[in-house]
């Protein structure tokens, strides 16, 4: 598995949000230079994060986004599975009925076990404990939204 750049831009532009906090409006140019993601891909990911109920997005003048939840309800997990949909690491695992040796084979159980590991690491993880590990994102002055 490899994540695509969506999904890598997608957790830079919800890492950068957590840095902010639940609610803090930030414009998405501010996101697009501080976290380097292109600001038409950005509006894109942002779609699909909201959609999620990951963040809201403000339009207009002074429009932006913001984090829906508290920085530690939402884990890496999460945040990456709403770009790539469902992890999992064979078709096997993910759609058994695609093999129809998976219940007797050795190593689907080596592939689910794997992916389990994964989705367990990810899910195991909120954003909240990453923002307090990474100090390297600078704050700006922001708006609340009330």
């Amino acid at each position: 598995m490899r994540l695509t750049r969506a999904g890598e831009y997608a957790v830079r532009c919800m890492m950068y949000l957590s840095h902010k906090g639940k609610g803090v409006l930030v414009s998405k140019q501010e996101i697009a230079e501080r976290a380097d993601i292109p600001a038409h891909f950005l509006a894109k990911i942002a779609q699909d994060l909201a959609k999620a109920h990951l963040i809201a997005i403000r339009q207009g003048p002074k429009g932006g986004y913001s984090l829906s939840r508290n920085p530690d309800e939402i884990t890496l997990l999460e945040v990456v599975e709403v770009m790539i949909g469902e992890i999992y690491l064979n078709d096997c695992v993910g759609r058994p009925t695609s093999c129809s040796a998976s219940n007797r084979c050795s190593v689907h159980a080596v592939w689910e076990e794997a992916r389990n590991q994964l989705r367990g690491t990810l899910g195991g993880v909120s954003l909240a404990e990453l923002s307090e590990k990474e100090s390297c994102i600078p704050t700006f002055p922001v708006h609340n939204i009330q």
